[in-house]
Order: structure tokens, then sequence, then C-alpha cells
């Protein structure tokens, strides 16, 4: 967790400060602050900043007393961070400061010509800096440098050249410059002084009626609703690493366990020897001995034998996937130990396993289901003869959540490690661990690479074995080879892929590639400038200096398809592209081809892991005779799945995958280059059934720089639902478990995991899992998705919030075609109902399918309302699979009796908000904008596909979104608006600020005003909520009726508040002064109730040593006034008013309401309000202090 944000997160309390230096250096105002290795040692950060203190080393000019020249002079001083001050008086206030103006801190602070020449002069300020940052580097203890100076920000770029030099990191933020020793994120929020701040006002009248309901329900709650037992996490989790089940002895009568066993063992010995003699299996037979791998079986079957662990690498078309799974189950089939045998393939993806048990199956004479099935989730065929099981990662994961030591399972088969996948590399750490408890398991580890090496050396030196495979040879053409021989050219304009109108952003940036050269471009921009292509003719050199490297390049793609149908031989053509957009956009520029989209001629299909497996099927059979197949697919037909009668190959280079930067706590899923092994895995796909040919669509110099092998997703992605098997896994601390991966993730990204889990309430503070964590443990969903399943069933709301986590789980099931976007939009708006919720109006859509497929026309209407059928149905299974999960965890018996509330939708907002939380962004409406602003990344957009994307006002202040994902900005792409009752309720912990009606949340970056009494109210309601939450999961018997007052009166807040409060900025707290005696005001106030507002304003600042309040008026558009007063630098902002002097009165009232406490002026308002009333000896002291009160 990075320094600052440890400010947010409660871990520093700026009131205690320990040491802090002040140096005067000539016209500089700079802090450094000190805090010992803080940046650079994430995992120990939270331990040292709860002992360590910010130092704070102010730098500005000092002056001689009646002296031209300037001196440099020595204070020392304590001092703090000037954010986020925490009060320590024994009294609530409940008006704030203002921050320091952002004009007055440009102010250069200075007295003689000379020095004010010095300033103004930027050799001087760099001379200045070079001293600062040598002076940074030099003291161990100081870790950055914050500059809020105005010539500062003028010299950046020689600043931040200069630090660079000197091994620095830089950034500027708005009006700061910060220098720090460690990288610096996108955004600061400590250092944004327009941060969210929300002043909180409900419905007149609201408050008092919630607090009868709850007042009602803390009286019921003490005779009806017993205590539950305080359960510590301690006592029924073992946290401590090794802590697992005692190894089993071996069956004492295990002569009469064989008994058992070997009738079964003869009988499917007996089976297999029938298959293998009848004329279909030697058929078969001979088909498997024509497989590289039978060559290996004898060897292959010794090495299991003698050694637990095993690695074997085989390249394409080797057979190792389907026939090493095979050569073991006959063995021990024929050892008559089949009926003992349990082996278990992983696959990494879905359509892997099933293929791969089906082809088993077939091979084997049988159907799948027998001694052959497989498991995926929302799916599987298996049955109680099933000896081999093709199953995904995930599935076996969960596995051993009850099964922590495999029980009954000999063989354990992991494939396509090369992937390097965070499942697979996860499974390798708990396995390893696992051998040595279990020493009759045996562990194979299948690679299409030969980077075996690294998998044998982590097992201890495991032998490893190489299959040699059998492919026909295949011809590479790279770009240059194909440009020169079809004279295809290549200019800026014929490489802009068209993605649609929905999608114009994306064209654009392609245009733009050449005034801001993107990652893509920047990884081979040495390679392509070292290219020498003397041996080609100009026309090809010439596409080449055009060429773009960030295009996939669909003209060229329809090109060399049109090349290879109108002359080449026969055989199918696989497309690698990087998603599915590209697919959906490449397929319907293609079907609009006169050739590529003529049925009669090409049969044109798509691929990709989140299509139903029926559909991912259809690639596998063979097209009529005369009818050329191209397959559109995803890098996962480089190893996963294999298509028989593939010839041509076309190769964009390219794949999307999720990077994951921790610094900035943000996703990033964009294209990258791919490997040099997925290279040649893409081009072995050709080669099949006979010679073939690859088109590489970039030059050889390319694909000379790409790396050799991918970067392992643990290295790429968020560790949330890692981290979260690791505690239900019980395998100790989070940080060491992962230390011992083969190449462990940074320090940075366990820490933000661990945060996040800690955050939503899967975690406590010592790491270990709550009721909740062990609750979501068992849900085949992220974290924050098993969260929303869980409350929903709590609070009777199921059924909505089962669709909306199934949506969030597969793709958006709206379509938006090209060619009728307008029409698509206008059916996904009727389902909005104009509730700014994407997931509402989900919810929606999918109901009305679930109704129109009960009278049989649910094909009509995904037709007239863009919709995809098979996306519904895949949420409807998924459905089906929650529900069982939660009546398995026994949260609910029926779905109708957890959908009572289902109608109430601002509860099913409060849901949503209770499961994406902490993902949060706050609304500000301009006049002709909205801005969105997120703790991580500042400010941020919406996807335009969001049914808030294209709204010019949403009223409500806050937005709750499921995902971010950084492409050229931050963007969100789903998004739910909550009010403020609703984040406060459903949010995270709130804690009270340090005065009255002050409200915390996110360690501080949220902060709420209000009424005292409605904090208390909030506060209140918090608690008994998460109690209710927390008694429901340690006893999810309980009856939730007895809940029902408390009930009443969260529904009712959430329903009728109506978002009547307004963003503030800068607010902060007064510095306590010694009351003064105000008696006289008091009297005076208590008798002037027949003055006006302003009147009774201005006498008691009078009273009080005061000058006059000063007031601003704007006129708004409505032919109506607004009134701003302002005194002791506080500002109070009126409703809108028909005249100018009403609007002034008004002002004053507020102004009124906020000195007394929101109460009527009484004599015990007086020492609140003397605490307030400060007067202002200086302007510049008074600033100084709410600077750094």
């Amino acid at each position: 967790m990075p320094y600052y944000s440890a400010i947010f997160r409660g871990h520093i309390r700026p009131n205690a400060v320990f040491g802090a230096a002040s140096m005067f250096i000539q016209h500089n105002s700079v802090q450094l602050y000190r805090s010992h290795k803080l940046l650079l040692r994430p995992s120990s950060l939270v331990r040292s900043l709860h002992c360590r203190r910010s130092r704070v080393l102010s730098v500005r000019a000092g002056r001689g007393d009646g002296s031209s020249s300037s001196t440099l002079g020595l204070e020392w001083r304590t001092s703090n961070l000037p954010y986020f001050q925490k009060q320590s008086s024994g009294y609530g206030r409940i008006a704030y400061n203002e921050y320091e103006s952002s004009d007055e801190s440009d102010h250069d602070v200075g007295s003689s010509s000379r020095s004010q020449q010095m300033a103004g002069s930027t050799l001087d300020n760099i001379d200045q800096w070079r001293f600062k940052l040598t002076m940074l580097l030099r003291n161990k203890e100081d870790q950055e440098v914050v500059s809020r100076e105005r010539k500062d920000r003028r010299d950046f770029d020689h600043i931040s050249a200069m630090a660079t030099r000197m091994g620095l990191h830089s950034r500027q933020y708005s009006k700061i410059v910060v220098i720090s020793k460690a990288p610096l994120p996108n955004y600061r929020p400590d250092l944004d002084d327009k941060r969210p701040q929300r002043e909180v006002v409900l419905p007149f009248g609201l408050q008092s009626e919630v607090d009868a309901h709850l007042h009602a329900f803390l009286d019921q709650k003490k005779i009806t609703i017993p205590e539950m037992p305080n359960q510590n996490s301690n006592e029924s989790f073992a946290t401590d690493y090794g802590n697992y089940e005692k190894p089993e002895t071996v069956m004492q009568n295990s002569l009469a366990r064989e008994r058992i066993l070997r009738p079964r063992s003869l009988q499917l010995r007996s089976k297999q020897q029938q298959w293998v003699e009848s004329p279909e299996g030697q058929k078969m037979v001979e088909f498997r001995k024509t497989l590289p791998a039978y060559k290996e079986k004898e060897a292959l079957l010794k090495a299991i034998s003698a050694n637990q662990v095993i690695v074997v690498s085989g390249e394409t078309g080797c057979g190792k996937t389907t026939q090493l799974p095979q050569y073991i189950l006959e063995s021990e089939i024929e050892a008559a130990r089949g009926a003992a045998c349990s082996i278990i393939c992983t696959q990494p993806r879905r359509i892997s396993a099933i293929s791969v048990s089906e082809r088993v199956a077939s091979e084997r004479g049988e159907q799948i289901g027998e001694s052959v099935g497989y498991k995926v989730r929302l799916e599987g065929m298996r049955g109680r003869d099933t000896r081999l099981l093709f199953c995904t990662t995930g599935v076996l994961l969960r596995r051993l959540l009850v099964d922590r030591s495999l029980k009954g399972v000999t063989h354990v088969v992991v494939d396509e490690i090369h992937e390097r996948g965070m499942n697979e590399d996860f499974l390798l750490i708990v396995l390893k661990d696992l051998l040595p408890r279990r020493p009759d398991l045996k562990l194979i580890l299948m690679s299409a690479t030969l980077n075996a090496d690294l998998f044998s050396s982590y097992f201890g030196g495991a032998p490893a074995m190489h299959i040699p495979g059998f492919t026909y040879p295949v011809r590479a053409h790279f770009l240059e080879d194909f440009l020169e021989t079809t004279g295809y050219r290549l200019t800026a304009y014929n490489q802009i892929d068209d993605y649609g109108e929905e999608k114009t952003w994306k064209m654009q940036k392609q245009a733009q590639f050449k005034k801001r050269k993107s990652q893509i471009s920047s990884a081979v921009e040495d390679a392509l400038e070292a290219a020498d292509f003397k041996g080609y003719n100009y026309r090809t050199r010439d596409s080449l200096a055009c060429w773009s490297p960030d295009s996939i390049g669909f003209n060229l793609i329809e090109n060399v398809l049109c090349h290879i149908v109108k002359g080449e031989r026969p055989g199918a053509v696989l497309v690698f592209m990087t998603g599915w957009d590209d697919i959906n956009s490449l397929k319907n520029q293609l079907e609009a081809h006169h050739l590529l989209g003529d049925p009669n001629k090409v049969l044109l299909l798509a691929c990709h892991g989140s299509m139903a497996s029926s559909e991912q099927r259809l690639i596998f059979e063979r097209p009529p005779e005369g009818i050329r197949k191209i397959v559109l697919a995803t890098n996962m037909a480089e190893t996963s799945i294999t298509i028989n009668d593939v010839v041509f190959v076309l190769d964009c280079g390219k794949a999307k995958e999720t990077s994951y930067d921790a610094l900035n706590n943000t996703p990033c899923l964009l294209p990258s280059w791919i490997s040099k092994a997925a290279a040649r895995q893409r081009r072995g796909r050709a080669g099949r059934v006979m010679p073939g040919e690859c088109y590489h669509l970039y030059p050889r110099c390319v694909y000379e720089a790409f790396a050799d092998y991918q970067q392992p997703e643990l290295l790429r992605t968020p560790l949330q639902s890692l981290c979260l098997q690791i505690k239900s896994l019980r395998l100790g601390s989070i940080s060491e478990f992962l230390s011992r991966a083969l190449q462990p993730p940074e320090a940075l990204s366990v820490q933000n995991a661990v945060e996040y889990l800690t955050t939503i309430g899967a975690l406590d503070d010592n790491e270990n899992l709550t009721a909740l964590g062990r609750n979501l443990s068992v849900l085949p969903v992220e974290p924050k998705l098993g969260k929303m399943l869980i409350l929903g069933a709590i609070f009777n709301c199921l059924d909505p919030i089962m669709t909306v986590v199934a949506g969030l789980s597969v793709r958006d099931p709206f379509l938006m075609p090209f060619d009728k976007k307008d029409l698509a939009e206008s059916a996904k708006s009727k389902f909005s109902a104009h509730d700014f919720s994407d997931h509402l109006t989900l919810v929606r859509a999918y109901s009305g399918w679930k109704e129109a497929e009960r009278r049989h026309a649910g094909h009509e209407y995904c037709w007239k309302n863009f919709l995809s059928a098979q996306t519904l149905k895949a949420m409807d299974s998924m459905r089906k699979q929650f529900f069982f999960l939660l009546k398995e965890a026994s949260l609910i018996d029926n779905i109708e009796g957890c959908s009572n509330l289902s109608h109430d939708e601002h509860l099913v907002r409060g849901i949503i908000c209770a499961g994406l939380f902490p993902g949060i962004s706050s609304v500000v409406n301009k006049e002709k904008s909205i801005t969105l602003k997120t703790m991580e990344d500042g400010q941020v957009l919406l996807y335009s596909s969001s049914v808030n994307g294209n709204v010019p006002r949403i009223p409500f202040p806050w937005l709750v979104f499921n995902e971010k994902i950084k492409v050229n900005s931050v963007f969100l792409r789903d998004s739910t608006a909550v009010s403020d009752s609703v984040l406060l309720l459903f949010g995270d912990k709130i804690s009270s600020g340090g005065f009255d009606g002050h409200l915390k949340m996110l360690g501080g970056y949220l902060e709420f005003f209000m009424k005292p009494t409605l904090a208390y109210t909030y506060l209140s309601l918090k608690r008994e909520l998460d109690e209710l939450i927390q008694n429901k999961l340690v006893n999810p018997k309980l009856d939730i009726q007895l809940y029902d007052k408390l009930m009443t009166a969260i529904r009712l807040l959430v329903s009728e508040d109506q978002c009547e409060g307004r963003f503030v900025f800068g607010r902060k707290a007064l510095i306590p002064t010694p009351a003064k005696k105000l008696k006289a005001v008091g009297t005076q106030l208590q008798n002037s109730s027949g003055e006006n507002d302003k009147n009774q304003l201005q006498t008691l600042l009078a009273r009080a040593g005061h000058g006059t309040p000063v007031y601003k008026i704007r006129e708004l558009k409505n032919n109506q006034f607004r009134a701003m007063v302002t005194f002791n630098g506080l500002d109070f902002m009126g409703k809108p008013c028909g005249s100018k002097k009403n609007a002034e009165k008004d002002a004053a009232r507020e102004a009124l309401l906020w000195l007394q406490g929101e109460s009527k002026s009484s004599l015990n308002d007086l020492n609140h309000m003397s605490t307030l009333l400060k007067k202002n000896k200086s302007k510049k002291t008074t600033r100084a202090s709410a600077k750094w009160g």
C-alpha cells in the first residue's frame, strides 16, 4: 500500500506527530515526506505506518529584519501532513474551514527585489532543486518532495529530467509537483482538493420517522432476538501453515478392500479386451499407433511408475493430451487395478475438457460418462464407473476445498502448464505441498513447449521427457513475403479497422498512431528501425514503411483470405484474432464481401471461450464439398483445441490479455504481442493433415523481437479470488504462500488483494477468514459477486440479484448491430426505465425473456429487442447453479421464500452497492457534462454502451460499478446510481470524524457532513445492519422476520432519500479555541426573534468581534437567485429564491442553522458557537491556521 494511501486507510493519525524539520531556503515552499522504506517494502507497510509518522521538511524564504538581503536559517518545528486532521477536542463542531486557495498558494514569499528576481529565474530554481534532490537522496528517511510553487510547475520539464537522471520519479498532479524515490501513481487522492465531500440532506420529517422504527426495533431486540455466540474465525479455521489433516494410514483390512474392488477391476479388463479385439477397436488401435506418443508409451509408463513427478513436453500433434491419460488408464486396467484407479486431467478451458473427453471416449468405444467423463462449470458428464475425468483447473481447486488430500485419486495430469495460467500456477504450489503427504499420488505435468526445465527444477529435478511432434511441413509467410508476392499495397488509410459506429473511438485512435506511440508500437520500434528490406522491391518497402503495428489489419486479412479462396488448394482456414470485438467486427465485414460472404462458397465460424459449448462444437465439423471453412478464433485455438482439417493459418501476432497495474490498482485489457512459442504453436496448427501455409501478418523482424515465452498470469492479474482460495484451503499466510510460486507476484499486488478482501469483509484484520469469507470461498464467482448473492439471499431479494450476478459473469446480452444501432439503443432504453442502472436494465430484459419463453416466444422476443438468446440461456443455467450452491450452504430453502422483496428496487440497489463496493465513483453534474471520480484513478469515463453513458444528467451523487478497464482512459463498463443513504448503509464501514455530524468511509477518502442527530441515526442503522448479516451468516436458520422493524427503517430511508444534498470541496474543521463569554450575545440573539435572519446573523457576528458578513448572489436560469454568505473563512449557500433579498435571507438562515447545530437558538448553543467564531487578527494568520490545523 503506497505511503500516501495510508492516510486514508487510517494507519497514520496526522495529529500525532513526532519530529519535523523546517529549513529556510530562498523563495521555495517544499515538503519532504519521510517514512523509512515504506514504498520500497509494501509488505511491511502497515506495520511500519502504525509506529512511524511522516516528517515534513518545509523549505521557504527567510528575511532579516530591515535587510534587503536574504539569509539562510534553520528552524526545527513539529508539523504534520496537511490532510485529514483528526480533532481531539471533547466537543463537537459542525462548521468547517476551507482549504487555502490555490491562487494564494502560488504566491512566492520574499520582499527584496533581488530575491524576486532569483525566484523568477529558471536557472536559479533548477540549481535549488538540484540541491534539494541531492539532499533527498542522501537522507535515507526522506521519501519524497512535494511542492505547490508556481515556478516549479513552470520548470517541471527541467526538474523531471534532472530527477530521472538522478534515479528519482516525478509527476505533476494538477498544481502540485512531486519527486519521489519510488514510482508514483497516476492519481494521488491525498493531493486532490476536489475529492468527494458530501453534505447529506434528507426530506423534512424522514429522519424522525426512521428513528421511530429504529427505536422500536431496539426495544424489541432485547426481548425477541437471542444473542449469537461471538465466533472467532481462528477457532473454526486454522491459519498456521501446515495444519492439514494427518496423513492417512494404510487401510488395516486391505484384503477386504481388494475383495470388493477386484471383481470390478476384472470386469473393466474384460470390457477393454473386448473392445481391442473388435473390428472397430482394431482400426482405432492402428490409428493410435500412428501418433508419435505411441513410440514413447513404454518409456512414459516406466517413468511414471518409477517417479512421483514427471514433466512431459510434446510438440503439436504428438497426441500427448489424448494418449497419455489413456495409456495410464489402460495400464492400470490391464494390471487389474482399474477399479482403484482414479485419474484427473486438468485443462485450462472448458471447451478443451469437453472436446478431449469426447475424443478419448470415442477412442475407447464408449459413450461419454462411462469410464471417461468431464466436469466443467455449469455442466458435466460422469458416472460411478468413471475412472478418467477431464476437468477445468478451477474444478479441481474446488474439490481441494472439501478434499484436501484428494482421497482416492491416484494420478493428476496437469495439461498446458506452459500457458502459465493463474489457476495452474496456484495448483502447482498446492500439489507440491500435497505430494509429501500422499507418496502414492502420481503427478504428470504436460507442456506443449520446450520449457520443461523450469517445471522440472521446481519439483526438485523431476525427470523430463519429450515427445517429438508429427506435423506436415508448414511454410511461413511473413508480411513482407505476402506483399512481395501479391503486390498488395499498405497505406495509412486501408489499415484502419472498421469496428462500426459504436466503436468510432477505436478507429480514431488508429488514425492517430503516428502522433502518439502506443505500447504495441513502442515494443517493436527498435526492431523496425534496424530492419533491412533491401531484398524487396520499392513497392513492398514503401508498404512496410506505412505498416501500423497498432492495427489488427481487417483489410489485409480480407485480402489474404481472398487470395486463399481463389487460388489455393482445399482446406480450412484458421484466423487468430485478439478478442470478441475483433472477431465480431471482422466477421461482419467478411459477410458483406461478395466472395467471402457467399454461403455457397465459404462457411464463416467464430470460436470464443464465452460461447456456448454447442456453438463451439461447430468448428470441428467438416463443411460440405466445395465450401471452404474459415474459423475466426482467439488464442484458445493455439493448444487447447485441435481443428483437424486446418491447412491455412493467419496470425495477427497479438493476443488480448489482462495486465494489472498494481501501483494504480487498475486492470488494463489491451492487445499485446504474443511470444515466439505462441507463434510457433499457431503455425503448427496448419500442418495436421497435409503440408500447410501460415501467413504471419507482421514482418519477420517483429517476430524476432518477441519474448520467448508469455508472462505468467499470476504476474499480470488482480489476485483477490486467488487469495481467498489460499485462505479457504488453510494454506497459511497469503504472502508467504505466494512467495513459493514459480515466479512470485510483486508484494504490492498481494497487498492490494488482501486490502480488498478486508474491505468487503471476507478477511479480518489478522488475515483470517470471516464468516462471510468462508461462504464466499464455495461460490465459483468473484468475491464481490458472491457477496452480492449472499446478501440477496439474506435480504429476500435473491431473484433479481441472481440475474445481475449471472449477467456480470457472462457477456452482455444486449446486441448492437452496425446497421441497426439506433433501434438497438432504443430497445435497450425501454428496459432502463430511466432508473440509471445497467444492472436493473439487465434484470428487466431477462425477466421479459423468461415470460416470453413461457409463451414459446423467446426467439421473437430476442429478435425484437436485440438480445442474444444464447447469452440469456447461459444466464438462466448459471442462475440454477447459484441457487443450488446457496441451498447447499444452507443460506436458502426455496427461491420463492428468498425473493419476497424482489420488487423493492431501492433495496436491490443497496445489495448491488454492497457487492460492488469499493467500486464507487462520485457524480458531479455540471452544466454541459458529468464528472466522475474514483479513489484510484481520479477522473474516469463511462462506456457508451452503458445506460448512464449518454444521459445529460444523473440525479444521484454516486455510481457503483463492477469493472473498470484502462484502454486509452479509464472506463467504467457498467454502473448503478445510488443515493447517499444507500452508500452509507450498504457500503464500507463508516466511522465518525473529529466532530459531530462528520462521517468518513474508505479511510477518509469519502467524507459526509450532516446534522449530528442524522449521523447518529446512520451509525446506529449501520451497526444493526452489520450485526444482522453476521448473525445470519453464523446461523443460517435465523428467522429474518425478527428484524422486520429494522428492515422497515432501512427500506424507508433508502427509498425516500431524494439526494437533496450537494458536494462541497476543501471543507475542514477549525482549530478549537478557548470559549469566549457570549452570554450577552446569547441574550441578544434570544431576544431578536422579531428581526430577520440577516440582522440576526450580523448581530451575532458583531457581538463576537467579527466584521460584517459578505453576500454574493448568482442569478439562475429560471429567473431565480441563489446567495452565498461568507464570514471567518466559512461559506454558506442558500436555496434558490425569487428575489435577491430573499436569497440573502435564506443564506443567512443556512449559516445560523449550521452555527446552532440545526436547532433553534438557545443559551446552550452559545458555547458551541464560540468555538466556531474565531476573530481573525490577520488574514494571513487565519489561512495558515486553516492549512496546518
